[in-house]
């Protein structure tokens, strides 16, 4: 199966934006998986005084993680689907929050930043140049800036992939045909088979000049299948001279 990738994309999440939030609800430890990611930023003082980009932000569930974790934080939440975004903007927010129609590689050329945190949950798996979208990560930090990314991440275990195919076949796609997005949750579960191993990841994030850089995996049933990997950019560095 070809990945549905940029356009396509963004098109099969208009779609399924609908039954988005009831489909990820049948996982127990999706928003709680969240929250300690965002908790992970160990962002300072509720965030006060500090800007934070939620990028990929879907329909806010990972807004909202941001948002319990850094109550005081001026959040932006970006996301290249409008579909999902209309989601998001039915629900109430704080003046503080704000979203945007842009993809991960438009935000830099839209002028936003810098910020003081990147949160990107469920994102760097789908897109057609991780390294990219990571270089604009890096220059939309601030020196010093924390990333925090929550993705599907196999550990390089046979058996993670496997209980993923396993999960995928007997659960997540069966449910995904019924609300008829069926295209979409094959590309779920392909593309986490597609992506960094967690080690691997890592070594992409130190390749593009991230330090302090860790991975941690979820409890549960995703235990070596989702993980939160946590950096910084270099307090010296700039965008240009990676490290």
């Amino acid at each position: 199966m070809t990945l549905l990738r940029d356009h396509d994309l963004a098109r099969a999440f208009d779609h399924a934006s609908h039954t988005y939030d009831c489909l990820t609800a049948l996982n127990p430890g999706h928003r709680s998986d969240l929250l300690r990611s965002a908790r992970r930023l160990r962002l300072p003082e509720g965030g006060a005084g500090l800007h934070v980009l939620d990028l990929g932000c879907g329909t806010g569930a990972s807004t909202r993680a941001l948002l319990r974790a850094a109550p005081r934080a001026r959040i932006t939440g970006v996301d290249a689907s409008s579909g999902m975004l209309r989601r998001a903007l039915a629900k109430p927010w704080p003046a503080r929050v704000r979203f945007l129609h842009l993809t991960a590689e438009e935000v830099t050329a839209a002028g936003e930043g810098p910020f003081d945190a990147v949160f990107a949950a469920y994102l760097l798996r789908n897109v057609t140049d991780p390294d990219r979208v990571l270089e604009a990560v890096r220059t939309l930090l601030r020196p010093g800036g924390r990333l925090a990314v929550h993705d599907y991440s196999l550990s390089g275990s046979a058996v993670h992939r496997a209980l993923w195919t396993a999960v995928c076949r007997g659960m997540i796609i069966p449910a995904g045909t019924l609300s008829g997005d069926r295209a979409l949750y094959r590309h779920l579960w392909r593309s986490v088979l597609a992506f960094d191993t967690a080690p691997s990841f890592m070594d992409r994030l130190r390749r593009r000049g991230f330090t302090g850089v860790r991975a941690v995996p979820v409890a549960g049933w995703q235990t070596g299948i989702v993980h939160t990997f946590l950096a910084r950019k270099d307090a010296g560095a700039t965008a240009e001279s990676p490290r």
